[in-house]
């Protein structure tokens, strides 16, 4: 009743049919940010040494910026936690360095001025590691995980993503200098800096306490960069849209000039929202108590109120806006230097 199917019977499944041709290798690809796949400067976009050279400009990048800014991270830190004796900025910078605040335990004059330099250096150094490599590696792979389409349609969500995810762990290296940065800027007298700050918080305090502030300082840290990545993304892009001539026929210098405008005011945008956590971070690590994070953010709140978390706003913007400026300028700086693509994404192609 029913024929015996032929060897050519699509009922009978044949090796053939689970054989695949063989493909051409998968091009890597990102959001437009990443501005093309190819290899360049001699270094194969997305391999290790690529996010390697992406670390060392974050090194370069974090490190030398808030080393320069270390005098008005002081002025800023001690109108945080000392409103008495810091009631300004320009009143801060004049009592330091003319000796008024000696009583305090503060020097004088540029050294005055520089309190707390090691800490900032080696800790922001180490965060930057974190912050533009992981930033780089999460982009990329994040925008392979759910696709060429959807990674450039819903890339604000790629960027947020990959920003976030690199400063969680960026953070974990920043906090114990971060913890000693401030120790000795509020009170000079602790410790000269890293060499003999961290071990006596340790010997005196416990080990743990250098990640006392971990909580806050992922409050402050992780909306600053994602702001910090997005908003420079998504400046940039819009600079480039409505400049004469496209992105890839720019020379370096006027990619530059897109890189640090857009950086500035993502850094703006950045200070503003993260303050009442670099206000809270600033109190933790100063406060002697013992107890969990919530119950010293609950004496410190009721200390100084909603108005007490925005004591020195004003520095810390001006701060950070220019902070972040020269930050994305220097990195984009060190990758047009070793013949990567500059950060900063050009806008889509019209169809």
């Amino acid at each position: 009743m029913f024929s015996k199917p032929t060897s050519a019977s699509p009922l009978i499944p044949t090796s053939a049919m689970f054989s695949q041709a063989p493909s051409a290798p998968k091009k890597p690809f990102v959001a437009y940010a990443a501005g093309g796949a190819a290899a360049a400067g001699g270094i194969e976009l997305y391999s290790a040494k690529y996010y390697a050279y992406c670390g060392i400009g974050g090194i370069l990048s974090c490190g030398l910026t808030h080393l320069a800014m270390t005098p008005l991270d002081l002025v800023k830190c001690n109108a945080q936690v000392n409103p008495q004796a810091f009631k300004g900025v320009f009143q801060g910078f004049k009592a330091i360095y003319s000796g008024q605040v000696a009583d305090l335990g503060f020097g004088s004059g540029i050294t005055g001025l520089l309190k707390g330099w090691g800490p900032t250096l080696v800790g922001y150094s180490v965060q930057g590691l974190g912050k533009f490599g992981f930033y780089e590696l999460f982009k990329h792979e994040f925008s392979e995980l759910v696709g060429e389409e959807n990674a450039v349609k819903y890339k604000d969500l790629v960027y947020m993503s990959a920003s976030a995810s690199a400063e969680v762990i960026a953070d974990v290296g920043l906090c114990p200098f971060e913890a000693v940065k401030v120790r000795v800027q509020t009170n000079p007298s602790f410790a000269r800096g890293i060499f003999d700050g961290i071990p006596k918080i340790i010997s005196q305090e416990g080990f743990a306490n250098l990640y006392s502030g971990l909580s806050p300082l992922w409050a402050r840290q992780v909306p600053y960069t994602v702001i910090k990545f997005v908003a420079f993304e998504r400046i940039a892009e819009y600079i480039y849209s409505i400049l004469p001539k496209p992105k890839s026929e720019m020379n370096k210098t006027e990619q530059m000039g897109v890189i640090f405008a857009a950086g500035y005011l993502a850094g703006i945008l950045c200070g503003a929202v993260s303050h009442p956590a670099d206000t809270m971070v600033s109190k933790i690590n100063k406060l002697k108590m013992d107890g969990s994070i919530g119950q010293k953010i609950k004496v410190i709140y009721g200390d100084i109120g909603f108005a007490g978390l925005w004591a020195g706003f004003l520095p810390r913007v001006v701060m950070i806006g220019t902070l972040t400026g020269l930050q994305w300028f220097i990195y984009g700086a060190f990758k047009a230097q070793v013949g990567l693509p500059t950060p900063g994404g050009a806008p889509a192609p019209k169809k």
